[in-house]
């Protein structure tokens, strides 16, 4: 159900400590490696979302066992994997694109199918992939069957994941229980978001899987054993960089503990983007800490790689001093809605000045007036319109709701960050 919100106007420049939830992108990649692992493990501080709970459940439903611990982690118990199983995807790419190849390796029929504009999301290419590496699919997009054969043979595929990472990692994940590994060769434009698969690589080389990512576009995983072990999942960045954005934009100062040193989380990248926005960005002891200017300066950006941050990016230009234009990012108009064109209605719906490219946007700031802000049941959409309505009066989110998608009660973080009454 959607849930219309009146995004709270800032009566002064924020200053606030924000704890953000775990990543979701780490959370469902241990999710998946624990599942697949030789004995069991522990995902301790994991994200519980939409998102990642969708994926609880369909590991649950192939006969994973995954338990509550005492201190909010999540047990996972491996078992080999049967149907027959019905897996609900929500909009939740890491669960439509990671788990149909962890799911080939089960006995039985299990079925994929999702939210109605997830049926819209690509998925070819990952389908056809796991055909060609032995894999009985049928179907193209949700929904589709898989008919589980417990094993699948693997080898070399090539593919074209120029619309998003998910492809690659999807595969990698599951590569080294495929009986002859896998190869994967990427033909086509620049992969979007390498991060993610940075991330992937990372994670399985910590539980022991063999990757050789050495030369450009092109992963090998030895097949063997995934190894059990503990998992420590990192504050989620790219969630912590509206609430950085709140600093940036009234001129306050935010907070985000346990912001790592080191991460291969693209929200990482926030750190350069914030400070080339004229903000000043410093990592202590304490955490992230953000301090906003009295403006906020129009910048050109790639964010080929950390394209997720866009819709924060996007809020911040149209309040900011001079044109911002974004690169690189024509893969996220197949996001949980046709990102570009979404954030350019809106923009322009409250007075802005927003215009398509073939591969993002250019903004140019413009007064704002209040209105309804639109989400298109996307999570990010959300965040960027609360964004925009901490300075203009008057805004509301048509769908506050499906920030549950990867922060569980994003409202009441936002009401504790300006310490309204009543807030959690």
């Amino acid at each position: 159900m959607t849930q219309q919100w009146s995004a709270p106007t800032a009566d002064g420049p924020v200053d606030a400590t924000v704890p953000v939830p775990g990543s979701k992108s780490i959370t469902n990649r241990a999710l998946v490696l624990a599942a697949l692992a030789d004995r069991p493990s522990t995902v301790h501080a994991p994200l519980r979302s939409r998102d990642t709970k969708l994926m609880v459940d369909a590991l649950r439903s192939l006969g994973v066992g995954i338990d509550d611990g005492p201190d909010g982690s999540w047990l996972v118990t491996p078992h080999e994997m049967h149907g027959p199983a019905q897996v609900d995807c929500g909009l939740a790419g890491t669960v439509m694109r990671f788990l149909p190849p962890a799911a080939a390796l089960a006995v039985g029929d299990i079925t994929f199918d999702g939210d109605p504009h997830a049926r819209t999301r690509p998925m070819t290419t990952i389908l056809d992939a796991l055909r060609a590496l032995g894999a009985d699919v049928a179907g193209d997009a949700l929904p589709f069957t898989l008919h589980g054969k417990g094993g699948v043979p693997g080898g070399e595929v090539t593919i074209d994941a120029s619309a998003s990472s998910q492809f690659v990692s999807g595969l990698l994940l599951s590569g080294a229980r495929y009986e002859s590994g896998v190869t994967i060769r990427h033909d086509g434009k620049p992969v979007p978001s390498m991060p993610h698969i940075e991330m992937t690589v990372a994670m399985m080389r910590q539980a022991g899987v063999v990757v050789d990512d050495a030369s450009p576009n092109e992963w090998r995983v030895e097949p063997g054993p995934v190894e059990g072990r503990d998992w420590h999942v990192e504050p989620d960045l790219s969630n912590a960089t509206a609430f950085l954005a709140a600093a940036a934009v009234t001129g306050g100062r935010v907070t985000i503990p346990g912001w790592p040193t080191r991460t291969t989380q693209p929200g990482g990248a926030a750190q350069d983007l914030f400070g080339r926005m004229g903000c000043e960005v410093a990592l202590s002891d304490a955490g992230l800490v953000l301090r906003g200017p009295d403006r906020l300066t129009g910048i050109d950006l790639d964010l080929r790689d950390e394209s997720e941050l866009t819709p924060t990016v996007a809020a911040l230009a149209a309040l900011a001093d001079g044109r911002t234009r974004i690169r690189g990012v024509a893969h996220i108009r197949g996001h949980e809605t046709d990102r570009l064109a979404a954030l350019a209605a809106e923009i322009n719906r409250l007075g802005g000045d927003a215009e398509e490219t073939e591969d993002g946007l250019v903004i140019t700031p413009r007064p704002l007036r209040g209105g309804v802000w639109r989400a298109y049941a996307d999570h990010r959409m959300a965040t960027a319109g609360a964004i925009i309505g901490l300075v203009v009066e008057g805004v509301s989110v048509d769908d506050i709701g499906c920030t549950t998608k990867t922060l569980p009660d994003f409202p009441g973080m936002w009401a504790a960050m300006l310490a309204l009454p009543g807030a959690r």
